[in-house]
């Protein structure tokens, strides 16, 4: 099951131990209604899963879900995306509904894992998996295990205050959340534009301060892949500062692979000279050496295989 503040869907997957390779055998999505108590979305959600063990042997279930939770006594603790989803014990809940095992993990902490054993980070025994889209944060895979901390808050670094001042994310000014998400990317957009506007050279995806608003990271993508050059110095900015994150990761963690998803998945060549440059001068050499920056490899599907091997773990 993945649990999410917009959707919410329950998916059966097979596990293929030959190939390391979930296949795929059920999804199907619901809108999540957070004018509902969380009892009334786990019903309506009964109503897909409960048919599925009428005619498949399930052998475990696994919930991904945004944090804070508990991953140790199975209870979701109040979600920002999720209000109302206060102390919500959905492991017991399943476990007594279905009479199976049941796991409860952070969703970076599921899609690292995920990309650690089905993706981009086969094959390591240190990996950090860093989700780039609505927020930042990552999954840590430390000594071939997965790392979630004291209760389950490892892998914060969208919270890291990387400037004094500078677009918000994550309640701060001046995070890597707030340089490199989805949201924060568009902040830096607008101000790269508004100077564009006030010099008189407005860019192509910007013409007058009113159009400000509508910047998004994707608007950016397309006119830097056009060549604007506005655009261009935007990707190189949120880079510098993606660097800097990475190289704080590298020097705590020394990881030997750190896998990037969604935003650097698809526009990753915008960043990754600007983002490299600052690793160079910024990270410990003999640990920036033995450290590859990839982008993730499960792509759209990295929730559903995220959430089903949370049944794994």
């Amino acid at each position: 099951m993945d649990i999410g503040g917009t959707k919410c869907a329950v998916i059966l997957g097979r596990l293929d131990s030959k190939d390391a390779s979930f296949e795929i055998l059920y999804r199907e999505a619901i809108d999540t209604d957070v004018s509902v108590k969380p009892e009334v979305m786990l019903d309506r959600l009964d109503t897909l899963l409960a048919p599925l063990f009428k005619e498949h042997p399930i052998a475990a279930i696994g919930v991904s879900c945004g944090g804070p939770l508990d991953s140790r006594r199975g209870v979701i603790l109040s979600p920002p995306n999720l209000p109302g989803w206060d102390e919500v014990y959905i492991v017991e809940r399943l476990t007594q509904k279905y009479d199976v095992p049941a796991h409860l993990q952070n969703d970076a902490n599921a899609c690292g894992y995920a990309e650690w054993k089905f993706g981009a980070g086969k094959g390591t025994e240190n990996m950090i998996f860093c989700t780039m889209g609505t927020g930042f944060g990552a999954g840590l895979i430390l000594n071939g295990q997965l790392y979630a901390g004291t209760n389950d808050n490892a892998g914060e670094i969208g919270h890291v205050r990387l400037t004094d001042m500078g677009p918000a994310g994550y309640g701060k000014l001046g995070t890597v959340e707030g340089y490199c998400s989805g949201g924060g990317i568009a902040q830096v957009g607008r101000l790269f534009a508004h100077a564009a506007i006030q010099r008189g050279t407005p860019p192509s995806f910007c013409k007058t301060v009113g159009e400000l608003d509508q910047i998004t990271a994707k608007s950016l993508s397309l006119a830097a892949q056009n060549g604007d050059e506005t655009a261009l110095l935007v990707w190189q900015e949120v880079g510098k500062y993606l660097g800097r994150a990475m190289a704080i990761l590298i020097d705590v963690l020394n990881p030997e692979r750190i896998v990037i998803g969604s935003i650097y998945a698809r526009s990753g060549q915008l960043l990754r000279n600007s983002m490299e440059e600052t690793i160079r001068s910024e990270a410990l050499i003999h640990s920036a050496k033995v450290c590859e920056i990839v982008p993730a490899e499960l792509g759209e599907k990295i929730g559903d295989i995220a959430a089903l091997s949370v049944a794994i773990l």
